[in-house]
């Protein structure tokens, strides 16, 4: 009798809960102890899995809620961990006042790089997660556990910066079979202190992919977009506001991510002048900005935006006369531009 009636309650919660479309994925949450960055990347067979999965603060952690996915989850999760709770004490405390918790698959790092995870024992198979310092991985309707263990083995094995090595994970656990039902979606976010554009947030990389065939391969060709666009400037800004904090290694660390960007897209004289410019109006290493708008100039040599940096460059340096002639290169190129024509005037009264 007393089975009938636990069937009888659990019905309607399990017929409402089929009615649901599960965000069945694979995620994994990580921080990056030296440069103080906390990411999630997932991807799913569900239509703008990046809107419902990943959730992250600065100095707080990150979290990834899938399966039924608890939205309240996110929100809940930081304001605990900025009450002091662990991974571990966080999650529980969100599990205990969800009475539809067995649906739910939760990972989360806290700010200390402490990881925790749960799997309900409603989740559809194959559904589990692994748990690391510094990092967890989860899925569900999975091929198998090898989705998983394949995430936590590249991500251990690499030591490129935590975007990519997350994005790598992924494309790791899709190799061994990722969601049983296909792709479709797939997001990557990492905070890290006025890491976002201009410094007005926390924000270093927030991608979407929201519908697509191929959602892992979109999400990297994206991010490749967005190194190009924002990240040299947030890594310099990071650099000189940690050589400031008096942390070196981090500040080190920081500019090692532009020369890797640099690197990366050696011939691309939009990204070099956007790294030199961002290291001029800083005056950060002027003399290393100097060698890449000359390259710049060598692979661009009719666009008046780079001589401009040039002539920045070279004014801050001291150098009025080589700042002038490339202000004047610049204005000859763009006639139009009244800021090259308001610096050139004001630097020519300072021979």
């Amino acid at each position: 009798m007393k089975r009938y009636f636990l069937i009888f309650l659990l019905t309607p919660i399990l017929i409402f809960a089929l009615t649901i479309p599960n965000i069945s994925t694979y995620s994994i949450v990580a921080y990056d102890s030296l440069m103080e960055e906390w990411g999630i990347a997932v991807q799913s067979k569900f239509f703008a899995v990046g809107s419902v999965v990943p959730y992250a603060k600065a100095g707080l952690g990150a979290i990834a809620t899938q399966a039924w996915g608890n939205t309240t989850f996110k929100e809940k999760s930081m304001k605990l961990l900025s009450m002091g709770l662990d991974a571990k004490g966080v999650i529980e405390e969100l599990l205990k006042d969800d009475s539809n918790y067995q649906f739910r698959q939760v990972g989360l790092v806290d700010k200390n790089g402490f990881s925790y995870a749960f799997t309900g024992s409603f989740c559809t198979q194959y559904a589990g997660h692994i748990i690391k310092k510094n990092y967890t991985v989860q899925g569900n309707i999975l091929y198998s556990e090898d989705v998983l263990k394949n995430m936590a083995e590249t991500f251990e094995k690499s030591s490129l910066p935590l975007a990519e090595r997350l994005i790598e994970s992924l494309k790791s656990g899709q190799k061994a079979g990722g969601d049983k039902r296909g792709m479709q979606s797939a997001a990557l976010l990492v905070v890290s202190k006025n890491g976002g554009y201009s410094g007005y947030d926390d924000k270093l990389v927030d991608i979407r992919v929201d519908d697509s065939k191929n959602p892992i391969d979109e999400l990297e060709r994206l991010y490749n977009e967005y190194q190009k666009s924002f990240l040299a400037s947030s890594y310099i800004r990071i650099a000189i506001e940690s050589f400031r904090e008096k942390k070196i290694k981090k500040s080190e660390e920081a500019f090692k991510r532009v020369v890797h960007l640099i690197n990366k897209f050696p011939a691309d004289y939009q990204t070099l002048n956007s790294i030199a410019w961002e290291m001029a109006i800083n005056d950060y290493k002027l003399e290393d900005a100097l060698d890449l708008i000359l390259k710049a100039i060598k692979l661009k040599d009719d666009d008046g935006n780079i001589y401009d940096t040039a002539g920045e460059i070279y004014y801050r340096l001291g150098n009025i006369k080589k700042a002038i002639e490339y202000e004047e290169k610049a204005l000859k190129l763009m006639p139009d531009n009244e800021i090259f024509r308001k610096k050139l005037e004001e630097w020519s009264k300072t021979k």
